[in-house]
């Protein structure tokens, strides 16, 4: 519980936010450590316990520096500092000072019920886990599980430029300026790039007032202190040009491609990003269900990015494939959706009108398959990855996994599949795994004559079940969608029987007895929903938030909401009911923060019936 700190923007767990003191803070930031003490800055430090000896003592301090700088000024509580390991063996009482007024950080204790007027917790003793990427990440996701989600993380001593964006990812709010003070005194000169001593340079890399103004002979010439003052001057410069790029990223939303080639500076940072997304909830759970930016697979972690993830584990657990006997595997193409690139509208001029006894599935990296229903809905429509006709071991392993589990699930009485390379090295060893027969259809190249002609005379001669008509194959997608955005079920819900589907190809409006229910938004493949369709979507409670005994206007800020459901996800469509109104609008944060939150804005309401 908050009454101090407000996020407005998520990336992950990274987040901008404002800590609203007598100077706006915007986070995330980097504190100057050594002026954590100056009551005129508006985050203080009150002091240790080790230096002020009895907690009788702090409180009659702290009141007295509550008193001089004002209840909007954030105070860091007297402590006593130890490392987070055996920070368990402090008695509780010790360190039982309350602060009854105004902005407060408090030290998180492992084990401890948090308090409710904490603003800020400190993560004390961060810098130990500095090369162990296995304990930060452990105590970090223990604070995160066990505290209010609008309050602010500070890891003290620990930040550098080379990191910050990692730790930033992992939903650090705060840090200082402490290892680049240290670091100057020891003459090491940060980059982004990593840390590097100063006799090893013949030419400084940045270009930062420091750098211009002194040659690296000069400076290499220079006494011990100057120079330290100098190069403390440049590793903060170098901070915070890292911070300002970290914070224009997260604005963006493609904070995680940065992070994927920043965590190549060091080992431990890798590490600590692949240990990073195997805690899958708690990545995903700030993630936004679309982007305004593509998503660039750039590396071997792509794989395991939640985008990528959630889309497979929804295709697998929510997704309906229309009833066809025949499953028709191609390959992806750069051009997004598929269905508009050259090859597969050779593909689609090569079924000819067979095409309605087939059912396509795209086989891709990094998302596994995709079904051609899904292929506007992000990210598969919003991907690009690097194209080199090669494809590494993990990559045909986890595609292998996604068609696996698809095929394990779903059976069809004849599977054809049009592809060469490496999706023919994923069908062949599938099908051995399976016990399945595949039909190859490829001569040569895929968009040859030869190869065309050959995918359509094997399609002519298998197509004889059940087939899908155009207006059945319009609300095979649009139920499709809706089940992938809320959930097995709901596209019956939002498109059922007897729909009629309007407009041209992607913007599909969708109509009942003459009733719009819901619109299809090409720009993301995802739903907007009517308030007539968010009457029928209430009753299945699910993506559903509950609010207090007001009638909504433009948005619902997070007090105003009693109950929401945990699976809702930034951006998401959300319905929203009310003793005074029903609505439907979109998620500004996720499920759980809407319930737990005490400031933000949740709901971007478009809208809103009176009962």
């Amino acid at each position: 519980m908050t009454r101090y700190f407000e996020v407005y923007q998520r990336d992950g767990a990274a987040r901008k936010g404002k800590l609203l003191l007598a100077k706006t803070v915007e986070t995330p930031c980097i504190l100057k450590t050594e002026k954590l003490t100056d009551q005129t800055q508006p985050i203080v430090y009150a002091g240790s316990l080790w230096e002020i000896s009895t907690v009788d003592k702090a409180e009659k301090r702290l009141y007295q520096l509550r008193k001089n700088i004002g209840d909007n000024r954030l105070i860091i509580l007297p402590h006593i500092s130890l490392v987070p390991d055996i920070s368990n063996c402090i008695p509780e009482n010790l360190e039982n000072i309350a602060s009854h007024s105004g902005a407060i950080g408090r030290i998180y204790r492992k084990g401890r019920n948090p308090t409710e007027d904490v603003d800020l917790y400190i993560l004390e003793g961060a810098g130990v886990f500095e090369n162990n990427a296995k304990k930060l990440l452990e105590n970090i996701l223990d604070l995160k599980n066990n505290t209010p989600p609008d309050t602010a993380l500070y890891l003290p001593n620990i930040g550098l430029p080379e990191n910050l964006a990692v730790l930033v990812y992992m939903g650090v709010d705060v840090l200082d300026t402490t290892k680049a003070t240290i670091a100057a005194y020891n003459d090491i000169y940060l980059t982004h790039a990593g840390s590097f001593h100063i006799e090893s340079f013949s030419e400084f890399p940045c270009r930062c007032n420091v750098c211009t103004s002194v040659t690296t002979l000069e400076m290499k010439q220079m006494n011990k202190r100057d120079r330290a003052s100098l190069l403390e001057q440049h590793n903060i410069n170098a901070m915070e040009a890292e911070l300002a790029m970290v914070r224009e990223k997260i604005s963006r939303g493609n904070l995680r491609e940065y992070v994927e080639s920043q965590c190549r500076t060091r080992p431990w940072l890798t590490a600590l990003l692949r240990l990073l997304d195997r805690e899958y909830h708690y990545i995903e759970r700030g993630t936004p269900i679309t982007r305004n930016t593509d998503m660039l697979a750039n590396s071997g972690e792509s794989l395991t990015r939640p985008e990528v993830v959630r889309f497979a584990r929804r295709v697998q657990e929510r997704y309906t494939p229309p009833e066809l006997d025949v499953l028709l595997l191609l390959p992806c193409s750069a051009k997004k959706p598929y269905s508009i690139s050259q090859s597969h509208q050779k593909f689609s001029l090569a079924l000819g009108k067979y095409r309605k006894f087939v059912h396509e599935i795209v086989i891709t990296s990094p998302l596994g398959i995709v079904p051609r229903e899904l292929e506007l809905t992000y990210p598969a429509a919003h991907y690009d990855v690097a194209v080199t006709g090669h494809w590494d071991a993990e990559e045909v392993q986890w595609v292998c996994g996604c068609l696996e589990d698809y095929l394990s699930k779903h059976r069809y009485t004849s599977i054809v599949a049009h592809v060469d390379g490496a999706y023919r090295q994923i069908c062949e060893r599938v099908a051995d795994k399976l016990g399945l027969h595949i039909y190859y259809t490829n001569i040569g190249t895929l968009t040859s004559y030869e190869s065309l002609l050959n995918l359509h005379k094997t399609i002519a001669g298998l197509c004889t079940g059940r087939t899908v008509n155009e207006k059945e194959r319009k609300i095979t997608i649009m139920r499709a969608i809706a089940d992938y955005q809320f959930g097995k079920g709901a596209g019956k819900i939002l498109v059922p029987d007897n729909s009629e589907i309007k407009g041209p190809f992607p913007k599909y409006q969708c109509f009942y007895e003459k009733t719009q229910l819901a619109t299809l938004i090409p720009q993301y493949g995802t739903l907007a929903v009517t308030i007539e369709g968010a009457e029928k979507m209430i009753k299945r409670n699910s993506y559903v938030v509950h609010i207090n005994d007001f009638l909504p206007k433009g948005s619902i800020l997070a007090p105003g909401i009693i109950e929401a459901d945990p699976t809702i996800r930034e951006v998401d469509e959300v319905f929203v009911i009310g003793e005074k109104a029903i609505g439907v609008g979109r998620a500004r944060m996720n499920g759980i923060e809407m319930t737990k939150s005490t400031r933000g804005q949740a709901i971007d309401l478009r809208h809103v019936k009176p009962k």
